[in-house]
């Protein structure tokens, strides 16, 4: 192999690829990158086995070939160049060779016929999704995943298909969140009509969508999703993600999510937010417990510890429906705060021991906004 691209390229195709690489001692060759021709376009791969990226660039190809090389060494390289206008690569054996201006280094490699088949989507597009949209979805759920759950189901983002929409969910058991993207002209096509006939619920790991959102960055791109053989694959900008999908049977969420609340209270996030967590100071451990006190036109907010004291915080508040006395977990509260955007926020209950909503007011006309909530479970106050 010997080919010729610019330096701006080659360090992008390195950086996407990289984070995906395996450590496992018994399979060596997973912490290499792949480098390969193919097509007129210069390739770069990497897997661990359960998520595998390839970055594909354009080059000046003069002989074709691949080879396998380690990934941190690659990396480490590239980003200690100084600008220059572009890197020569050529193989001789299992050594990459690889010159920029002054620098020439050789990297020892490894058989490229070792390194694993990473599969492409064979099928038609099944949605157009912007970036924008996936990581604000992506971000309003993701406090809500279980971490070493021993459910695997919990572990991922729920994915529900439906007609006119899109929902992602995440939940722990003890709260719930569910972020929805609205399905536009050009979005989808007949593939997500007939798909969505026999499968309306894919399971995807974090770890896929976590890595789809570094690949993502700060660009605002169109994003193509494809579904085949329990496995979903990310397209963007010359990139392509891919992970299995999790087996199993994610919890009908919905059957838990109140259809009204009996009690609304609007105000300002900021107010919440702050109380909050002074809340949370005067607490005796993690799990902790905030009492929220529901008023005619006032809500009352406090804690206390026998280690460290009490507090409380009253606020006249926008009130409709009965008094309510609940006791939350003030770091779930926390969680779900960060994922409001808007100045007010919606606290909705109907009584000390059914879920809680938190939900953004609409700017404009002061309504709850439906595209997202989040639920948490009030602490068993004995």
């Amino acid at each position: 192999m010997k080919v010729t691209c610019t330096q701006e390229n080659f360090k992008k195709a390195v950086f996407n690829t990289e984070k995906v690489t395996g450590k496992q001692a018994t399979l060596p060759i997973l912490s290499n990158i792949l480098i390969e021709t193919s097509k007129g376009r210069l390739r770069f791969l990497a897997t661990n086995l359960e998520i595998g990226v390839f970055s594909s660039i354009g080059a000046k190809i003069e002989r074709e070939g691949k080879i396998t090389v380690p990934a941190k060494i690659l990396s480490n390289f590239a980003s200690n160049l100084s600008a220059q206008e572009s890197i020569n690569l050529e193989v001789s054996g299992q050594i990459l060779i690889v010159s920029c201006g002054q620098y020439q280094v050789k990297i020892n490699g490894l058989d490229s016929n070792e390194f694993p088949i990473i599969p492409e989507p064979k099928s038609d597009c099944l949605l157009i999704l912007s970036s924008t949209e996936i990581k604000e979805a992506v971000s309003q759920v993701s406090s809500c995943i279980a971490f070493g759950e021993t459910r695997l189901e919990f572990t991922g983002i729920n994915m529900l298909l439906e007609a006119d929409r899109i929902s992602l969910a995440a939940t722990d058991s003890f709260r719930l969140a569910e972020a929805m993207i609205t399905l536009k002209e050009g979005n989808f096509g007949e593939e997500y009509r007939n798909y969505i006939e026999k499968e309306t619920s894919l399971i995807i790991p974090s770890s896929t969508m976590f890595e789809l959102l570094r690949i993502i960055g700060n660009d605002e791109k169109n994003v193509k999703i494809f579904v085949e053989d329990n496995q979903i694959f990310f397209e963007l900008d010359g990139i392509q993600l891919v992970s299995r999908l999790i087996n199993g049977k994610y919890p009908d969420y919905r059957q838990i999510l109140p259809q009204k609340f009996e009690t609304r209270v609007v105000m300002a996030k900021s107010d919440f937010l702050r109380a909050t967590k002074i809340a949370s100071i005067f607490t005796d451990n993690r799990s902790g417990e905030m009492k929220l006190a529901i008023s005619d036109k006032k809500l009352t907010i406090s804690s206390h510890s026998q280690s460290y004291g009490e507090n409380e915080a009253v606020f006249e508040a926008d009130v409709v429906g009965p008094d309510q006395e609940i006791v939350l977990n003030p770091r779930y509260v926390l969680d779900g705060l960060s994922t409001i955007h808007s100045t007010q926020v919606a606290i909705l209950a109907n009584n000390n021991h059914s879920p809680v909503g938190i939900r953004s007011i609409n700017e404009k006309d002061g309504t709850v906004e439906d595209g997202y909530v989040y639920i948490v479970m009030p602490v068993k106050n004995n």
